[in-house]
């Protein structure tokens, strides 16, 4: 985010972030807790393979 975007946000009622960040904290554990190390390592490459691809996305998005 920009300096000037920062300076645009506002804020929303009721939302919080922590509260938020622990339902995602939350969600993660429910799907992970089972799951064994090689298995643990490959929702995290899943995960991080959509990131950049949705980060690469946007970014193709900006520059057009």
């Amino acid at each position: 985010m920009t300096q000037r975007e920062l300076t645009k946000s506002r804020a929303i009622p009721g939302f919080s972030v922590l509260k938020m960040k622990q339902e995602i904290q939350d969600k993660n554990y429910q799907e992970t807790k089972d799951m064994t190390t090689e298995e643990h390592l490959a929702y995290i490459r899943k995960g991080s393979e959509a990131f950049r691809s949705e980060m690469a996305s946007r970014r193709t998005e900006r520059e057009q």
